[in-house]
């Protein structure tokens, strides 16, 4: 995440993306809330994205499954402690499923993409998908599968699905970033594009 990268157009993705998945009942039942933790590239987009999404209590940046306790910020950028960006998702299962988060988080960032997210470049840029039970484990596999069968997109998935391990709160800074930085180069030209395009193809999913 760096102001230094020039601006990217978002990826061009159809709107129809998920048009062939069945729908998934959410409960309408009180709930406890669930967290899935998610890296889909430079984290000030991803979670610029999810805290504008119906049904998310919380959203928290932070770095996880590398081999460095507590890092920081810095080392990560090195792409040597093998930890990759990430959002901490707290949702309430009785306003939206993991399915729809899941669907959101295809269409906001490119899966097929390797360590590497437009001009971020690196593992701590990866794709992935940091699971805490079997349940979660096996919706994200079965949504990928579908998008693959789907055919979406020219290239496979590289998406990693596994379970969340070293997870650690990134720095206080870096925390609604977005909000606190809008007019920054990066903000301006790869995280408002991204915010952009959830909210024109998921309207009815934008917090009022």
């Amino acid at each position: 995440c760096s102001d230094q990268h020039p601006a990217r157009q978002a990826a061009t993705i159809s709107g129809s993306l998920f048009s062939y998945l069945p729908e998934q009942p959410v409960s309408s039942s009180p709930s406890q809330t669930e967290t899935i933790v998610l890296g889909g590239g430079c984290f000030w987009c991803t979670e610029a994205v999810f805290d504008r999404v119906q049904g998310v209590v919380d959203v928290e940046s932070g770095y996880c499954n590398g081999q460095t306790v507590n890092p920081t910020y810095e080392q990560i950028c090195t792409g040597r402690t093998g930890h990759v960006e990430v959002v901490k998702v707290e949702f309430d299962p009785a306003a939206i499923s993991l399915r729809e988060i899941l669907e959101i988080f295809f269409v906001v960032h490119d899966p097929t993409s390797l360590n590497r997210q437009g001009n971020d470049v690196g593992t701590q840029y990866r794709s992935g998908i940091y699971f805490t039970n079997d349940g979660q484990k096996e919706v994200a596999q079965a949504v990928i599968r579908e998008i693959e069968a789907g055919k979406t997109y020219s290239a496979p998935v590289v998406t990693e699905v596994v379970p969340l391990a070293n997870y650690s709160t990134a720095e206080a800074y870096h925390q609604d970033y977005f909000l606190n930085n809008p007019n920054q180069g990066y903000c301006a030209f790869v995280v408002g594009p991204k915010v952009e395009k959830f909210q024109k193809t998921f309207a009815s999913r934008v917090k009022a």
